[in-house]
């Protein structure tokens, strides 16, 4: 497998976006941040927008850069960006024109965390929603996305740098989003709070994976506190959480896990990096890989396989089994950390590495 082409992006954690033959990429240049729409065929660009973004890495994050951690959203002709310092932008997708934008930095101390902004925003029928906020204030909002304009707001909460994802429980739509306290759930037209259960950032502990909603569960994995299903209930009147199961064999520390089929795929950071695979209905970790993998992995599902990008820029696909752990293919991408997650597209993946986009195909000659 080689590259069709390669375009110099800038650096960030921001997964290239796809729609149609444009792929969108949000990254850093310098003091900027850019925003780039690309013809997915060639990689040549079709407009490219950029805007001072100040930012001071906190300390123990310089590895990590300046670049975005939150990845692109797109619906509606908009496309949505989260800037490392807290700001949302809505961009025309056809044009690159600015709509609006919001940062929240007068409503709270600081309009990021620590290490930067990482809530990738959620758009949700015509609203768009993010976590605001700094280290221990900040709330859920969710804006117009026409406009802009704040459509409700939940908490008081600091965000953590996990990214919320709307579900749908017994009939109910709802926003679920992991915090710096606790796990929450909101309704999706009005913000109303339905349930939530404390699950607080301990020591130097982050929350940060993403959660994985699969068959009316939750599934929650933190840094060294294990694996927990989690199942939201609705009776008389009243919302309650049960935890269903939960082992500590496996914690997920900076990577989201994935559901393939009926099972669980996700990567733990015991051993110095292990990939495993579970079964979220007992828990029962059906088997782990070798360990010293690395210290990220990002994880495409598709049909019969998972495909996990390391952050050492190799590219593993994995058979979709519970029975062992069982490695298809490896290709090697990148000699730069690769920490944004991959794109599958038709004759290729598209892999964002320490500040380059390329298109890898195994036709390209």
């Amino acid at each position: 497998m080689k590259p069709a082409w390669r375009v110099e992006v800038g650096t960030g954690y921001a997964s290239p976006l796809v729609a149609g033959s444009r792929v969108y990429q949000h990254a850093r240049q310098g003091e900027d941040e850019v925003v780039w729409c690309l013809d997915l065929e060639t990689g040549e660009e079709t407009w490219r927008q950029s805007y001072e973004t100040p930012f001071t890495v906190g300390g123990g994050g310089e590895f990590h850069g300046k670049g975005p951690k939150a990845s692109p959203a797109l619906a509606d002709g908009r496309l949505f960006t989260m800037s490392i310092a807290g700001r949302l932008s809505a961009w025309n997708a056809d044009s690159g024109d600015l709509i609006w934008h919001r940062d929240y930095a007068s409503s709270f101390k600081k309009p990021h965390l620590f290490w930067g902004a990482a809530g990738s925003p959620l758009v949700d029928g015509d609203r768009v929603v993010v976590h605001f906020g700094t280290d221990g204030e900040g709330a859920l909002i969710a804006l117009d996305a026409a406009t802009g304009k704040e459509v409700w707001r939940h908490g008081s909460d600091g965000p953590s740098y996990s990214s919320p994802i709307s579900v749908e429980i017994g009939g109910s739509r709802q926003i679920v989003d992991w915090n710096e306290r606790a796990l929450t759930a909101v309704d999706s037209e009005s913000g109303q709070s339905l349930w939530e259960l404390p699950c607080a950032q301990t020591g130097t502990d982050q929350n940060m994976p993403t959660p994985t909603f699969h068959d009316g569960r939750v599934l929650l994995g933190a840094e060294n506190r294990g694996l927990r299903s989690l199942e939201p209930r609705h009776e008389n009147g009243r919302w309650s959480v049960n935890e269903v199961w939960f082992q500590k064999d496996v914690a997920l520390d900076m990577s989201s896990a994935v559901m393939n089929g009926k099972l669980l795929f996700g990567f733990s950071h015991y051993s110095k990096g292990q990939l495993f695979c579970l079964d979220p209905k007992t828990g029962e970790v059906l088997w782990q890989g070798p360990g010293r993998v690395g210290d990220n992995v990002t994880f495409l599902s598709v049909p019969g396989y998972v495909v996990a990008l390391v952050d050492n820029g190799q590219l593993e696909i994995i058979a979709a089994t519970g029975e062992r752990f069982e490695k298809v293919a490896s290709y090697r991408v990148s000699e730069t950390p690769t920490w944004a997650p991959p794109v599958l597209v038709t004759g290729g993946i598209l892999v964002k590495d320490h500040d380059t986009l390329a298109l890898w195909s195994p036709t390209a000659l």
